[in-house]
């Protein structure tokens, strides 16, 4: 904790942001509820603890010092997170709030299955789900835990696997027929993730012709992928778990050879440098339950 001298009284703030925002003493404190004297013995406690001017005095409108302006913008930032704790804790009393940033393709089609059974074991926990496609910087953000394709590339996070990938190539029916060797899918449309441009050339190595790097149209989504494929776009190359029920109704076909290891797996992450909120630890808990995995240590 800092020093008690560095926590001003949120009253005093309340009023700073208020005449900020609203410019005079009057208005800020019509809209405190206050007298315009609580208002301004307020905003000079506030600058007699900080040893800082905050505000100038100009006719009858009240304007902030630079340092003021400054100091305001933090204030404001700190009072709605403090807000926003209180309705959290308010609409949820007895657990929290899970906020977890998703890969689309991953949380429609693995996680949201199995989100029924952890809110049956923890309804005390509320999952807001968000979608990123890409890793960032936890500490700019409000996640708890996210979604991670790849490897373990992820500085400063925990790992705990979900699952390996496989990647098999299908096209509409008809619209290549089954190739007799891979290469031959170069004579063919081919359709690729933009995340993964790599994928096609992976998956001709695994079959013998390495050194290729293909051309394809970009998708910027599996889902929007899979519909052109099925539409008769192109060949593509997609995770198994994805195109179930495409596979079993026809709608897509394998066109050479089965699954084949895809270079990735999926992870859930979290930040080390921060203490797992209850949350968290329930929903790690009932995950590592679900998947059998174990726990790994991250990148520093």
């Amino acid at each position: 904790m800092l020093p008690r001298r560095y926590l001003p009284a949120i009253p005093a703030l309340m009023a700073l942001e208020a005449v900020e925002r609203l410019g005079t003493a009057s208005a800020a404190a019509a809209e405190l509820s206050l007298t315009q004297g609580a208002i301004s013995r307020a905003l000079q406690g506030l600058e007699a603890q900080l040893g800082v001017t905050l505000i100038r005095r100009e006719k009858q409108r009240l304007h902030l010092t630079s340092a003021g302006q400054d100091y305001v913008g933090e204030v404001r930032k700190a009072l709605n997170l403090l807000a926003t704790a209180s309705i959290t804790l308010r609409a949820n009393p007895t657990g929290g709030s899970l906020n977890l940033a998703i890969l689309p393709a991953f949380g429609m089609h693995w996680l949201a299955p199995r989100l029924a059974r952890f809110a049956q074991n923890h309804p005390e926990v509320t999952v807001n789900l968000s979608t990123r496609l890409r890793p960032f910087d936890f500490a700019g953000t409000a996640f708890d835990a996210a979604i991670h394709y790849g490897r373990q590339d992820w500085p400063g996070v925990d790992y705990l696997k979900l699952m390996d990938e496989e990647v098999i190539a299908v096209a509409a029916p008809g619209l290549c027929g089954s190739l007799p060797r891979a290469e031959d899918i170069l004579s063919q449309p081919l359709l690729q993730l933009e995340s993964r441009t790599g994928d096609w050339g992976r998956w001709l190595a695994h079959h013998g012709r390495p050194g290729l790097r293909p051309p394809g149209m970009m998708f910027d989504q599996f889902a929007t992928l899979i519909q052109g494929a099925i539409h008769g776009m192109g060949v593509a190359l997609v995770p198994t778990f994805l195109i179930r029920s495409e596979l079993d109704e026809g709608r897509l076909v394998p066109i050479h050879g089965g699954p084949v290891a895809a270079l990735g797996s999926y992870w859930l992450v979290w930040p080390r440098s921060v203490s797992a909120r209850g949350p968290l630890n329930s929903f790690r808990d009932w995950v590592t339950a679900e998947v059998g995995g174990d726990l790994v240590p991250g990148l520093t």
